[in-house]
């Protein structure tokens, strides 16, 4: 599998690989991970590894793909208290400090990949839960993530592997 870079701009066009289409960044705008911090609403710049995808089964059948799929389940989330040992990474609901939930009503969630921002090692308040998802239908920001259509999150899913990765720039 050739490793794959798709490239998402601040101005909202996300391309690579033959596709370019309409994104949604951050509402903060797009900051040097470095500068990037809990809650603060940016997209870290930087190249990004994809490293799995989490999807919901209920709405939909298993995605295409060369990374590792995992369904999810309602009890899944994601630690979000950068003083938790468990700091950006994935939680079993109940769970006592703040998270974010994974199984949501709208469908942002319902295709996630999460990316390898901040992850190796984790630093606390670097920023947690920093994905690739689906976009509003109204592109409007995310709370820091790259969202995109569920049609070309499939389209770009299809050639994606552990060796693709997602390039957010100004």
């Amino acid at each position: 599998m050739t490793a794959l870079t798709f490239t998402a701009t601040a101005r909202g066009k996300f391309s690579g690989n033959g596709l370019t289409c309409q994104c949604a960044l951050g509402r903060g705008g797009v900051v040097g991970a470095a500068q990037k911090r809990e809650g603060d609403g940016t997209s870290p710049q930087g190249v990004w590894q994809m490293k799995r995808v989490f999807y919901r089964p209920d709405r939909m059948a298993r995605p295409d793909t060369n990374l590792p799929v995992v369904p999810l389940r309602e009890t899944d989330g994601w630690c979000d208290a950068p003083d938790h040992p468990l700091y950006n990474r994935p939680v079993t609901l109940p769970f006592q400090a703040s998270h974010e939930k994974l199984w949501r009503d709208d469908h942002v969630y319902d295709l996630i990949v999460e990316l390898d921002h901040n992850s190796d090692p984790v630093v606390p308040a670097r920023g947690s839960a920093v994905f690739f998802h689906l976009a509003h239908d109204d592109y409007r920001p995310t709370e820091g993530c790259v969202a995109i259509s569920r049609e070309h999150m499939l389209l770009v899913l299809i050639n994606s592997s552990d060796e693709t990765s997602i390039k957010i720039e100004f």
